[in-house]
């Protein structure tokens, strides 16, 4: 007998130019997923599943194929959260683990067990320290200079050599989206568009047949980014989320400047809302307003950009659910697909044209029932 589920996942919140390549791996991620699903699978099993679809594609920045660092290298944060027992796993500033998610998951699982002479077990790892001890739990392990991709060595030499070219006569300063604006009599502006590095984390939420919740995200980071750097993707209540109860399970995951993510905490906040919310759009949208475009916590000069996916469920109401996508970015890609469906579903979200990337949000979704 199949199991039933339902799984949402996302391409990162920027200025999309070609959805088309990204709306093949985001079907695929999701087929993979409810396969799991329909076989008895968990939550935590089908979204760590879609997300290392998502970093092996290539053409995210996620894994294989994510933005290079300043220096040149491939720098993964990667987090997993399980709704059932509020574990979390992390890891960042990784260059030879395959896939940065599977790490955090073990990491995850590894909450509820304490090492030897009872010390606490790590919850988020960095740099060398991370990758030997993912060897030493069995993840798949790879050459650093494999991760980086065709795409992401032109992108690295494409906005460097600009960068270069401006530094022969002006002075610059680090931009906040993490590439150099210049300052001189003559201004010239070095911006991201349109290259498609300029997409961020990828990311996935989950519910399963039990009810409980997952969510996940993965990313290189921004292009050209200090070495080092840790974003949000890591870091505890800003990339992911999730928690669930018997009256009502939540899960999100978010994308965008992850600076700005980690100093709202903004995957907890949503979450938080949504528990004690009548209406999931309305949550959803009063919160990206209130708790990031108009937080306190961000600078009011400058454009902010962020990108939600969340899902809620109503496990005492027939089992039905609502997936939610928002974002203040110029586009956003996701998809999902319950284990009734045939197919899932992709969806490319524009911002409307009357508003102003990062200073508005636009909010959407679809509601959704599973028969357990």
């Amino acid at each position: 007998m199949n199991m039933a589920g339902f799984i949402a996942v996302h391409t990162g919140a920027g200025n999309c130019i070609d959805e088309t390549k990204y709306q093949r791996v985001i079907k695929e991620a999701c087929l993979r997923a409810t396969e799991i699903l329909k076989k008895g699978g968990t939550a935590m099993d089908a979204c760590e599943a879609a997300i290392v679809r998502l970093e092996n594609c290539g053409n995210t920045n996620a894994g294989f194929g994510s933005n290079l660092s300043w220096d040149g290298h491939v720098q993964c944060d990667a987090s997993i959260m399980d709704g059932a027992n509020l574990h979390f796993g992390a890891c960042t500033n990784v260059s030879t683990i395959r896939n940065p998610i599977r790490f955090a998951r073990l990491l995850c699982e590894g909450q509820s067990t304490m090492l030897s002479m009872e010390r606490i077990p790590p919850m988020i790892m960095a740099g060398s320290g991370a990758e030997n001890y993912a060897e030493e739990l069995g993840c798949t392990m790879i050459d650093a200079k494999a991760m980086i991709s065709s795409k992401a060595k032109f992108s690295y030499n494409h906005y460097k050599s600009k960068i270069s070219a401006v530094e022969e006569n002006t002075t610059t300063n680090i931009a906040p989206t993490g590439l150099l604006l210049t300052t001189s009599s003559s201004p010239v502006t070095i911006t991201t568009a349109p290259i498609n590095a300029s997409l961020d984390t990828v990311g996935a939420v989950c519910v399963d047949s039990a009810g409980n919740t997952a969510a996940g995200c993965s990313s290189g980071g921004l292009l050209l980014k200090v070495s080092g750097r840790v974003g949000q993707a890591a870091t505890y209540g800003a990339g992911c989320w999730a928690t669930s109860s018997n009256d009502i399970a939540v899960a999100t995951c978010t994308t965008g400047n992850g600076e700005y993510l980690m100093k709202t905490l903004l995957a907890k906040e949503i979450c938080c809302d949504l528990l004690t919310s009548d209406c999931a759009v309305t949550s959803l949208h009063k919160t990206l307003k209130s708790k990031f475009l108009e937080s306190p916590f961000l600078p009011d000069d400058q454009s902010l950009y962020a990108g939600a996916l969340s899902l809620v469920y109503y496990p005492g109401s027939d089992n039905t659910g609502e997936v939610l996508w928002s974002h203040t970015t110029k586009s956003f890609c996701v998809g999902y697909m319950s284990t009734q469906q045939k197919a899932p579903k992709f969806i490319y979200s524009p911002l409307p044209t009357y508003s102003i990337p990062g200073r508005s949000c636009v909010v959407n979704g679809h509601n959704f029932h599973f028969r357990v």
